[in-house]
């Protein structure tokens, strides 16, 4: 049975609940699964690159997990109003080489009356980090709730 949807107007409790089930949703590195929580003309920027619709979404994120081996996310809200939510994440990945990264960025989205993405902004900055600095180191997929967030790792 899918999940209810999580529809403006966004309180803390269902921004954070909204972010958390974005965070999955990125954490499944399936496109098609991700590209449905957002409209279909959806319009992005990110970091240069603009993308509009899911047939882009899709696109954009098989290119995207094919270059950005074991990607694992966190994600945190930074501020809401009643139909956006600012998002701050920073994700670990490696590249064919066996280089890693941490990715730190900032989200702004806008949602609809359904509650799916209409608009998102990502402004995203890679930084190399030895394999031993790594903190995500939990299987691929979900982030387990016990896994310590953004703030909790002084990220």
């Amino acid at each position: 049975m899918p999940a209810q949807p999580l529809i403006p107007p966004f309180t803390y409790t269902s921004a954070v609940a909204k972010v958390r089930r974005a965070e999955d949703g990125w954490n499944s590195r399936d496109p098609e699964k991700v590209a449905l929580a957002y409209t279909p003309d959806s319009r992005w920027r990110n970091r240069s690159e603009w993308v509009t619709g899911r047939e882009e979404i899709v696109a954009f994120l098989t290119r995207k997990w094919a270059r950005e081996l074991e990607y694992r996310l966190v994600k945190e809200v930074w501020a809401h109003t009643d139909d956006r939510i600012a998002v701050r994440f920073a994700y670990e990945w490696h590249d064919a080489a066996g280089d890693w990264y941490r990715s730190y960025g900032n989200e702004n989205w806008e949602f609809d009356d359904n509650g799916l993405m209409r608009v998102r902004h990502a402004s995203i900055n890679d930084v190399p980090i030895e394999e031993s600095a790594r903190l995500y180191h939990w299987p691929l997929g979900r982030r387990p709730d016990g896994h310590p967030g953004l703030s909790e790792l002084g990220l």
